[in-house]
C-alpha cells in the first residue's frame, strides 16, 4: 500500500460525524480524543520560534505554512484555519480505521452519520475497539480491512491542527497531505467517499508538484519525485481497476456458487500479485505499495485502497482537457460535481467531453 494512506491521509471524519451519531460510547471517546488533541495545538508560528524545537522540524513547519498558503493562494481552496497549529501525538498511529465488504461481491459494509452520509470506515481512537468491531463484522461473514491511520479531517469544523505524526513525513508527501486534506475543505460530498478522496488525491499530488517545482526548478529532487509518485498513483490505479473488473466478471457468474467463487478468487490474487511484481512494480519511480503484498487480500482490503485510486485517469484527462491550469481545474470540477452530487464522476465525464 501507498506510505501515504499508512501516514492516514485518508480521511476519518471523527468529530464532525461521531458527535452526531447514535453511538453514545463511541461519541464520547471520539470527543474526549479530539478534546485532547485541540488542547496541545500551538500555533505553528510559536512552535517555529521555539528554541527546543529541531531545526529540521522548523524547516518542515515552514514548507507546511508555504503549502497551506499555495493550497489558498495558488489553488484557490478553502484552507479556513486548517493547518496554522500545530499539535504533537504521543504515537506513531493516531487511530485504527476498520472496513468491511461482502466476500463475493463488491459491496461495501458503510456507517452513517449525519453531514458526511454513508462512509465505508469508521475509526477508532481506541484499538482494542477497532479490533472489536473487525471480530463482529467478521462473524457477520464479511471480509474485513485494519489500517493505521496518523490523520484525520473535520472537514473545516474545527481547526484542524498538524500532527506531529504527518510532520515525520517526507516533503512530497507533507506537501500533498496538506493540500489534499483543505480539498476535503473545499469539496465533500455526501456518501461520495471515493470521489472526493481521489480527487484530494490528484488535486494533492499534482499541487505537490506545482509547488515543489516551482520553488526550486525543474531538477529538484523533490519536484521529480512528486511528478514520480503522482505517475505512481496513476500505475497502481490502473492496476487496481483491472484488479477489481476481474473480481466482479467472476462475483457476476451465475454458474459458480458462493463456495466456487471464493476458491476461484484467491487465483484471482494470486495473479494480481504476479501481475504487480512483473509488470507494476518495475516501473514504480518512488511508491512500493509494498503493503499491497504484504497485507491480506480481499474485497474490504480492495475497497479501501480503491478509494483514494479511483478514475485518477480522469481527473489526469480533464487536466489536460483544460489547458493544464490546476486552479483552474479544480474550479471546474468542483463546480461540476457539486452540480451533480449524485453522479460526480459523471459529471467530469461531460466536463471532459465539453472540454474536447
Amino acid at each position: 500500500m501507498r506510505t501515504r494512506i499508512l501516514l492516514g491521509v485518508g480521511l476519518v471524519t471523527v468529530t464532525a460525524a461521531a458527535l452526531l451519531t447514535c453511538s453514545p460510547g463511541y461519541v464520547l471517546r471520539a470527543g474526549y480524543e479530539e478534546a485532547k488533541l485541540l488542547s496541545r495545538r500551538r500555533p505553528i508560528a510559536d512552535v517555529r520560534a521555539d528554541p527546543s524545537v529541531s531545526e529540521e522540524d522548523r524547516r518542515k513547519l515552514a514548507l507546511v505554512v508555504r503549502a497551506r498558503t499555495f493550497a489558498r493562494e495558488g489553488l484557490g481552496l478553502d484552507a479556513g484555519d486548517s493547518y496554522t497549529t500545530y499539535a504533537p501525538v504521543d504515537s506513531d498511529t493516531l487511530l485504527l480505521v476498520v472496513s468491511a465488504a461482502e466476500k463475493v461481491r463488491f459491496q461495501q459494509y458503510t456507517w452513517w452519520f449525519p453531514i458526511v452520509g454513508h462512509v465505508p470506515y469508521k475509526g477508532y481512537f481506541r484499538f482494542d475497539d477497532a479490533l472489536r468491531e473487525a471480530a463482529r463484522l467478521e462473524g457477520e461473514g464479511l471480509d474485513t480491512y485494519v489500517r493505521p491511520s496518523a490523520a484525520f479531517s473535520t472537514l473545516g469544523w474545527f481547526n484542524d491542527p498538524l500532527l506531529s505524526t504527518v510532520l515525520r513525513a517526507p516533503d512530497v508527501f507533507l506537501v500533498g497531505t496538506v493540500i489534499h486534506e483543505i480539498t476535503h475543505n473545499t469539496i465533500y460530498l455526501p456518501s461520495q467517499v471515493a470521489f472526493n478522496e481521489s480527487f484530494a488525491n490528484f488535486v494533492g499530488d499534482v499541487g505537490a508538484a506545482e509547488l515543489l517545482c516551482g520553488m526550486e526548478g525543474e531538477e529538484d529532487l523533490r519536484c521529480r519525485q512528486a511528478r514520480a509518485a503522482w505517475d505512481d498513483d496513476l500505475l497502481f490505479g490502473r492496476f487496481l481497476s483491472d484488479l477489481v473488473a476481474a473480481l466482479e466478471d467472476l462475483y457476476a457468474r451465475e454458474d459458480l456458487v458462493d463456495s466456487a467463487k471464493l476458491a476461484a478468487r484467491e487465483d484471482v490474487f494470486e495473479a494480481a500479485r504476479r501481475t504487480f511484481e512483473v509488470d507494476v512494480r518495475p516501473h514504480l519511480r518512488v511508491l512500493s505499495f509494498a503493503g499491497f503484498l504484504e497485507g491480506e487480500l480481499n474485497n474490504a482490503a480492495l475497497i479501501g485502497r480503491r478509494l483514494y485510486y479511483d478514475r485518477l485517469d480522469l481527473f489526469a484527462a480533464a487536466h489536460d482537457a483544460l489547458g493544464g491550469d490546476l486552479r483552474r481545474t479544480i474550479a471546474r470540477i468542483v463546480e461540476a460535481a457539486e452540480a451533480r452530487p449524485d453522479d460526480p464522476y459523471g459529471a467530469v465525464e461531460e466536463l471532459l467531453a465539453a472540454a474536447g
